[in-house]
């Protein structure tokens, strides 16, 4: 992957984003969140400044491109970005439960399932594109 293609995966919502690339995105961008809030507290406010607020922008850019795989709409990463605040790192009260369901959903339908055939109105199928 050349650096073109790693901004564009990080900093596009536009276009599609198969299952894989998008699985190994989820994992580096959790796994940034959970060490940046295991530093030390005084820590952990200061680079929480600069570090949540990038991941929610790239975070939604990646969610959009594969939302848009499966044919549904960018906009719905906001519901999946702010019920994964809700929720993170644990749900804490049963208020917390339709937030819980919403990530629950969004783990399913775009981590576990595949790419809609052909091409969608988001553009051709990253798997199989159409030939020029």
């Amino acid at each position: 992957m050349d650096q073109t293609e790693l901004g564009e995966l990080l900093f596009s919502a536009q276009g599609r984003l198969s299952r894989t690339p998008f699985l190994v995105a989820a994992v580096i961008l959790l796994a940034i969140a959970l060490v940046e809030r295991a530093l030390p507290s005084v820590l952990h406010w200061l680079t929480g400044w600069v570090v949540y607020p990038a991941l929610f922008y790239v975070g939604a850019c990646v969610l959009s491109k594969r939302l848009h795989d499966r044919g549904r709409s960018g906009w719905l990463a906001a519901l999946v970005l702010f019920a994964l605040v809700i929720v993170w790192p644990l749900p804490r009260t049963f208020l917390d439960f339709p937030f819980s369901l919403v990530v629950l959903w969004a783990t399913v339908e775009l981590g576990a399932m595949g790419s809609e055939q052909g091409a969608n109105r988001y553009g051709p199928n990253p798997l199989r594109p159409a030939f020029a």
